[in-house]
């Protein structure tokens, strides 16, 4: 059975497995020969030129294994058949800890006092806290929850929204038609949604309007769930705050108004990117092909937009 890998190391962890021939494809390695007899794709974090191209010649493909949380790049082109995985889980612990970060980085503001560091400025003022707030997780899944864990010490009050209402062992998650109530209690809005049509510009002019004064947005999602140019007025007029480890556009060009608007911390999508995603990332794509290999149920099935 041939499966293109991202990488080195998945082909390493695969090679323990029967009748298995793994060749490495990702955005700097040449295309592999066999295109036509791939029958499982895990692609790269980077996404290849031409996806749907590649698709389109893989005309065996029965199992495409993302190695994100988000598959939007692949399910529109999938060939009928084929069943689409993701990697839920995987990135949980770093995506979650970035949006601790940076949530708190931009409430206390590091980033102003790193700058007057650079200056050798003392600029003593008083900030503020994470204490006593709201914070506001829309998308609440498992990141969502891992999210939660991380913020228990932090003595805030957690709010829910996911797609669906439904009840947690953390407590109630409320639907997305309740969300424009909710927004202006939020002292922090994390956007944890996958990228899909109903999420596209689901942050737009109005959504903040909502927001309170002062209040601070934390993008881990996609950037396309941002209206950019309705956030960076909102930032220019001094009224929110933002921590963005992804935009629209990405990556975002040197002269965009988004990197000079104040109150903004901007991380070039990195939140992920981690050692334990990694190892993480090793030990699901082992697992999965175990199971398929047997013929068993595999995780994480996308059956719907995510």
């Amino acid at each position: 059975m041939k499966i293109w890998v991202p990488s080195d190391a998945v082909a390493e962890v695969l090679s323990e497995l029967p009748g298995v021939e793994c060749a490495v494809f990702h955005r700097e390695a040449p295309e592999p020969a066999g295109i036509e007899d791939v029958e499982v794709w895990v692609p790269p974090l980077v996404l290849v030129p031409d996806v749907p191209g590649v698709l389109a010649r893989m005309r065996s493909l029965r199992l495409l294994q993302t190695v994100t949380a988000g598959v939007d790049a692949y399910r529109p082109h999938l060939p009928e058949g084929v069943v689409l995985c993701n990697a839920r889980g995987v990135h949980d612990a770093g995506t979650a800890e970035w949006a601790a970060g940076a949530m708190i980085a931009v409430v206390r503001e590091f980033p102003a006092f790193a700058e007057a560091q650079r200056r050798g400025a003392w600029t003593y003022r008083q900030t503020g806290v994470l204490a006593d707030s709201t914070v506001l997780i829309i998308g609440y899944g498992s990141i969502g929850a891992a999210l939660e864990r991380r913020l228990a010490g932090f003595e805030v009050e957690i709010v829910r929204v996911a797609r669906t209402a439904r009840d947690t062992e953390y407590g109630p998650v409320h639907g997305m038609d309740e969300l424009a109530g909710l927004l202006p209690s939020a002292d922090v809005v994390v956007l944890l949604v996958p990228s899909t049509p109903a999420t596209t510009g689901l942050v737009d002019a109005a959504f903040l309007a909502r927001m309170k004064d002062g209040a601070v947005l934390v993008n881990a999602a996609r950037g396309t769930v941002v209206d950019t140019g309705a956030l960076v007025a909102e930032l220019q007029a001094g009224r929110l705050r933002a921590a963005l480890d992804v935009t629209a556009p990405e990556p975002l060009p040197e002269d965009h108004p988004l990197w000079t608007a104040p109150g903004v911390l901007i991380t070039p999508h990195v939140a992920g990117s981690t050692p334990a995603s990694g190892r993480r990332m090793l030990k699901l794509i082992h697992a999965q092909m175990t199971r398929y290999l047997r013929g068993e149920p595999l995780d994480n099935v996308i059956t719907d937009a995510y």
